[in-house]
């Protein structure tokens, strides 16, 4: 029967565990000098090897070589690898965390070691235990009889009672640096006579996220293909991912805000079968990788990517602000969060990228409607924008609903000069709120910029927002209508759209002002 090599490759002695050496260190040394305490606790990530230690920390305290333990040889020591030496009990509280259980536990501590040294009970996965069972345990795991150790290990230390910290030796196993689980798989693929390129190592190494366990399970699945040459290509395939070369232009696609080619890239890299969760999170990889080397000049052990790959992704970050990197890092962090609990995580992900490539933000998109619901809905008044002694006083029958007289909203004279652009824009989309829920995108991705007696001008920040204030405006000119009390023609434009410059009503102040001073007839052309 085939074992999965994470199995097979299970380290059985304290010299063959890989990235823990402060750990194997001490344990090591208490064998040696028979200090070893009646508690440990063995915290860290998945895959990182506490369980393993744990095991061949109970093959060390009943081998039968007195030179160096343990040997891994020895009959007590080939009993524990097999799971039947009678003094070293593995619990698993994920599915035994009762009362019951650690009464049944307490119960057989009484009595002494059968054929080893001491009796080693090993509870994993320790902080499924219920509050009672914690209780139960508490007393014994303080003073166990002689010649018995308990070692605890768990992921996620924070949910153990401090009495129960407080009576272990705690050790912390950190995750396994990349370059130690490339010479790791390294080795493995050699004795496999496997050919594996360093590009395909880095990729399997990166994926693994300190995990010995889990880098050596992708291993395992692309050994599994019967491939005597392994590459990058060939991890790809297996991953579900894809090559750098697709988020570059991803990246370059929402950045040149073309969303309809980001979205069909996305397409067809979805349809040759790549997964979609994984595209998230290399993707904001991808983002990340732009920052490291838009800051870092020799970034290739950072990043663990060859020259000619960092040279690219310098020349990206130099054509993307630190601003779109950073817009792109939040909503993919969030876009990932959200797709673990979706059905649908493509669409999450085709929603980011029309986010990051209009300049859209998330986080104002979800503030306005709970602003909006928190605050009481206020009548705006329009406020002039020069000094009141400027402008004529309002009449005493100005109107509730739109803070604009009756009289001022016939007047021909109307300029838009007396408004506060800003709060009409505002109000626009506060009178809109139940129009669709994506009318709100117009007001964080474009701006009142200016108003006349025939129309109002609105900059877009891009191309898609542009199409889409255009493809509202009937409902944007009532809103006006109502806001003002005039019909006003809507006018959209880009930000970096040329338009011909009219004269505005300050330019023509001024230019009466030089006539009178001067002498001369100006004129603004």
């Amino acid at each position: 029967m085939y074992t999965a090599l994470y199995r097979a490759q299970r380290p059985e002695i304290f010299s063959e565990v890989i990235g823990q050496d402060h750990i194997v260190r001490i344990l090591k040394n208490q064998i040696a000098t028979d200090s070893v305490s009646h508690a440990y606790l063995f915290c860290g990530t998945r895959g990182t090897g506490k369980t393993t230690t744990a095991r061949i920390l109970a093959k060390a305290v009943n081998c039968l070589d007195d030179e160096d333990r343990p040997c891994g040889h020895c009959a007590n020591c080939v009993a524990i690898k097999e799971g039947t030496f009678m003094d070293v009990v593995e619990i698993d509280a994920a599915s035994n965390n009762g009362v019951d259980n650690i009464r049944e536990l307490r119960e057989s501590v009484k009595y002494p070691p059968a054929v080893g040294r001491k009796k080693v009970y090993i509870i994993d996965e320790v902080h499924m235990l219920s509050t009672g069972a914690f209780n139960a345990l508490l007393k014994t795991l303080e003073e166990p009889p002689e010649n018995v150790m308990f070692i605890l290990a768990t992921t996620d230390p924070q949910k153990l009672p401090q009495t129960i910290l407080s009576r272990c030796m705690r050790l912390d196993f950190k995750r396994v640096p990349e370059k130690v689980l490339i010479d790791h798989m390294s080795r493995i693929c050699s004795e496999k006579s496997v050919q594996v390129t360093d590009s395909a190592l880095r990729l399997l190494a990166a994926n693994a996220d300190g995990s010995v366990r889990d880098g050596l399970s992708i291993l395992d699945q692309c050994l599994a293909g019967g491939e005597k040459d392994l590459d990058r290509d060939t991890v790809l395939d297996f991953l579900g991912t894809v090559s750098e070369e697709f988020f570059l232009d991803l990246t370059d696609r929402v950045a040149l805000s073309d969303v309809a080619g980001a979205l069909v890239l996305l397409d067809e890299a979805l349809q040759e079968g790549k997964d979609v969760k994984q595209l998230m999170k290399d993707w904001m990889s991808h983002y990340r990788s732009l920052l490291i080397t838009k800051y870092i000049k020799n970034a290739e052990d950072m990043l663990n990517m060859s020259t000619e790959n960092i040279e690219k992704l310098r020349n990206q970050s130099n054509q993307v602000s630190l601003d779109e990197i950073n817009h792109g890092i939040i909503t993919l962090s969030r876009t990932i969060n959200d797709a673990r609990y979706s059905t649908q995580p493509r669409i999450l992900l085709e929603l980011a990228i029309v986010t990051i490539a209009s300049g859209l933000s998330a986080e104002t998109q979800q503030a306005a409607p709970r602003m909006a619901q928190a605050q009481p809905r206020q009548q705006m008044a329009a406020r002039p924008k020069k000094p009141v002694s400027a402008k004529p006083a309002e009449p005493a029958g100005q109107s509730a609903s739109t803070g604009v007289s009756p009289a001022q909203a016939e007047n021909d004279d109307f300029d838009g000069s007396g408004y506060d652009l800003a709060e009409i824009w505002g109000r626009i989309f506060e009178e809109g709120e139940g129009f669709k829920g994506s009318f709100n995108l117009i007001r964080t991705g474009a701006t009142l910029a200016d108003m006349n007696g025939q129309e109002f001008k609105v900059i877009a920040h891009n191309e898609f927002t542009k199409q889409y204030v255009e493809a509202n405006q009937l409902h944007i000119c009532d809103l006006m209508e109502k806001i003002i009390g005039r019909r006003l023609k809507l006018v959209c434009q880009t930000e970096n759209q040329k338009e011909d410059v009219t004269p505005d009503q300050e330019a023509l102040e001024l230019a009466e002002e030089v006539s009178a001073k001067l002498g001369l007839d100006v004129k603004i052309e």
